[in-house]
């Protein structure tokens, strides 16, 4: 007997249509479990419940393609039901409460500012441009010192890089916003032009060697590689100007910010000597309060995942189900666990928006560890 297409099909629509009617049904039922659960206290997710469900229904199965398919429905179904009472405990008031505080405004005016690198750096330029030239600051060698400085209170708020747009992710950024309880408020994005620089008198072909930054060099090796000159890496792109400014000889050059050739009376032999023109630098604004502005629209998290299959897609499904955009997913590895990974997530929203809260209940419940990071203004691209 000859197959008939259409009947296969309308066999098809009629199963489909029963399959929503149950699903709606477990749906209601899922409505009556939260009930309970919020008159008992009870949390919504739990693992050893979930395991043995998926491990009774895949028994019902006859072959292993429908094992592992059922496998994967029943997860998608709890995963939605569990979504499901996550909106009811909001709607009823027991979403918990968020230890962030909500404030109008930073308050900035007898602040005092820490930025890494040395004077004429990006780093001055970005705290310059959300503080304000006349902003108290201060400057420290590294990341970490920075981070001690509010940590322990010599600073109210740090300035540091996170991402440039084309060397990438400043990733010990990353570590330490972990290590440390201290928070993003704000943001800063920079354009970066690198500038040929020296002192009175250097041009071309004078100049024999070069310092910089080794991203700086990079970026620039395009224009490098035009001349014979010795490449040297500094720490910082003002170390170099600085350099090359106290030994006053026209045999050096240095490629920094235009900023910089100001900050150390260097005369600008050529600018834009990096091959990228849209080459920016994304700062964090940090500080040890926990708070955000009321018209915050950036939101930064910090999770780690366990250790199984399909584990970051339930993550990444809270903000789907919640309709809330991705920007940026970072991952880093944890220190002392191999092949394990902590995910940085940036998503648009406010903390006080209920969608939000969702998510991050879901989020704090299911993963093995969640931090907000801050939630604070994206800054706009240049």
């Amino acid at each position: 007997m000859a197959l008939d297409l259409l009947e296969l099909r309308k066999d098809i629509d009629e199963i489909d249509a029963k399959i929503v009617e149950l699903y709606e049904k477990r749906m209601e039922v899922s409505e009556k479990v939260a009930q309970y659960k919020i008159e008992n206290g009870k949390k919504v997710f739990d693992k050893e419940r979930e395991k043995e469900k998926i491990k009774k229904v895949k028994s019902l199965t006859h072959n292993d393609f429908n094992s592992h398919g059922v496998e994967e429905l029943f997860e998608q179904i709890m995963a939605m039901s569990r979504k499901l009472q996550y909106g009811l405990l909001s709607d009823n008031g027991v979403a918990g409460k968020l230890p962030f505080i909500e404030v109008d405004s930073l308050d900035t005016d007898k602040a005092r500012v820490v930025f890494q690198g040395a004077e004429g750096s990006y780093s001055q330029m970005a705290m310059h441009q959300f503080f304000g030239d006349d902003v108290n600051s201060f400057h420290v060698d590294t990341f970490r010192d920075a981070m001690l400085a509010i940590d322990e209170g010599s600073a109210d708020f740090a300035v540091l890089p996170i991402e440039n747009s084309t060397a990438g992710s400043v990733n010990e950024i990353y570590d330490l916003l972990d290590e440390f309880e201290n928070y993003i408020v704000g943001e800063q994005i920079i354009k970066i032009e690198h500038c040929l620089m020296g002192v009175k008198g250097t041009t071309l072909d004078t100049i024999e060697r070069v310092y910089s930054h080794p991203q700086s060099l990079m970026q620039s090796s395009r224009f490098l590689h035009e001349y014979p000159w010795q490449q040297i890496s500094m720490q910082n792109n003002a170390f170099a100007a600085k350099r090359v400014a106290d030994e006053n000889d026209t045999t050096q050059a240095a490629i920094a910010s235009e900023y910089a050739a100001k900050t150390y009376g260097l005369e600008v032999i050529k600018k834009g000597v990096n091959h990228s023109s849209t080459n920016s630098t994304r700062f964090i604004i940090v500080s040890n309060q926990k708070i955000f502005l009321k018209d915050a629209n950036k939101i930064s998290i910090c999770l780690q995942v366990p250790d199984e299959s399909g584990s970051l897609y339930q993550m990444l499904s809270h903000f789907i189900y919640n309709n809330l955009n991705l920007n940026m997913i970072e991952s880093r590895p944890i220190e002392g666990k191999n092949w394990e990974y902590r995910f940085f997530i940036d998503f648009d929203g406010n903390l006080s928006d209920s969608a939000v809260k969702n998510a991050l209940r879901g989020l704090r419940q299911e993963a093995t560890s969640m931090k907000i990071l801050g939630n604070y203004n994206e800054a706009h691209k240049s």
